[in-house]
């Protein structure tokens, strides 16, 4: 609801859509359709989902596997779909498959991060240098904006950090690569 209410959501407090409104959603595991959910409803649009649903006997590396490779059918969709070509589209994503060095390293032959599907390091050199390598296990609050021109071709791109406030101040709200520290009173746990 928070992402609805302050960046995603139509009449959100700080929306990210000041050009145009969103024209879709897109979200891969059960955790991304949920977060996706609330936003896409008050625009009056489906997430589009390439889904994962993890069965009980896969292992954690089977998981990823498959998320990978339903990364490559939304990444493939969304370049390669002349619906989506001009359009604002939200990509919500577990983060260890956006920018992840180690995976990129281990699969030279393969295309298995957004970072390298969305073709951003085809960026301009002043907007390369700050587009990581690897999205921060500690950051869960920011967003990745990316441009393209006619072609295809990334022009422009933008981490925003999100900074919420009001009834959702308690959230994440970390500087990018430092971990965030929680509140007792948050009764969060912080995974590893």
């Amino acid at each position: 609801m928070a992402l609805k209410a302050q960046y995603l959501g139509k009449n959100a407090v700080k929306s990210l859509f000041d050009k145009s409104a969103p024209e879709a959603f897109f979200a891969t595991t059960l955790h991304s359709l949920e977060l996706a959910s609330p936003a896409a409803d008050s625009w009056g649009l489906p997430v589009i989902t390439y889904a994962v649903v993890p069965l009980a006997e896969m292992d954690a590396v089977e998981v990823s596997n498959w998320v990978t490779n339903q990364t490559r059918r939304a990444a493939t969709d969304l370049m390669n779909n002349p619906r989506w070509h001009q359009k604002t589209v939200v990509m919500v994503w577990e983060h260890k498959h956006i920018a992840n060095e180690k995976m990129v390293e281990n699969n030279p032959d393969l295309m298995v991060d957004l970072r390298q599907l969305l073709k951003l390091d085809q960026l301009p050199a002043e907007y390369q240098v700050k587009v990581p390598k690897t999205w921060s296990g500690a950051n869960y609050n920011y967003f990745w904006i990316v441009d393209y021109d006619t072609s295809g071709k990334p022009v422009a791109f933008a981490q925003q950090r999100q900074d919420f406030s009001g009834k959702y101040s308690g959230l994440p709200n970390n500087d990018w690569g430092v971990a965030e520290v929680l509140a007792a009173k948050s009764k969060c746990k912080r995974w590893r």
